[in-house]
């Protein structure tokens, strides 16, 4: 039985929202309390995921990509991103990009996600998203993929969540390979 038919009246779907030129004004005032709370630990902010791509629809959720030295220990900056208001979600994930969302409870906000500078992590959310700017046709056609897995999954859980993001793998794999085959992401 599918997401969508075990979603019941009353709960809330996954939305993707029309695309708000505020999210790169709310990125920007949420990257400068980041570095300002992480000083040098630092060493890259970035703008990632839907809403940093201009045009297209999204759920309406920051992602912020912060690549550091180290990745582990996490509890420097998972100490750190506490006191910025981030909530640390632990997740298999954890070994390459933990994951880390303000306000704690749903709907989120914004989106933290941790990586190793000049990792493949780093490079892979970095060439998807310059992808896709360079590329409206494709872009326009994740949105469609997003709008589409949205109406299959709901927000009322991490779970189905998370199963919405592994959803979208099949539309993204294909692209992060191409992006960075072509040279991607640019500095």
């Amino acid at each position: 039985m599918s997401e969508a038919s075990e979603r019941s009246p009353g709960v809330p779907p996954i939305v993707i929202v029309e695309y708000d030129p505020q999210w790169p004004v709310l990125y920007a005032l949420e990257s400068t309390l980041l570095q300002e709370q992480l000083g040098s630990m630092a060493l890259r902010i970035e703008h990632v995921g839907s809403t940093s791509i201009p045009g297209i629809g999204a759920k309406p959720v920051i992602d912020i990509q912060i690549s550091v030295r180290e990745l582990h220990p996490l509890d420097p900056y998972r100490e750190l991103l506490a006191r910025a208001g981030y909530q640390h979600d632990p997740h298999a994930d954890d070994a390459s990009y933990p994951f880390f969302h303000k306000p704690t409870d749903w709907p989120h906000s914004h989106h933290v996600h941790v990586c190793s500078a000049g990792g493949a992590e780093e490079s892979r959310h970095l060439a998807f998203r310059d992808f896709l700017c360079d590329h409206p046709e494709t872009a326009a056609a994740y949105e469609r993929e997003k709008r589409a897995l949205a109406s299959q999954h709901h927000a009322s859980s991490s779970q189905s969540r998370n199963a919405y993001a592994e959803a979208k793998s099949g539309f993204i794999e294909p692209i992060v390979r191409r992006a960075l085959a072509e040279g991607y992401p640019r500095d």
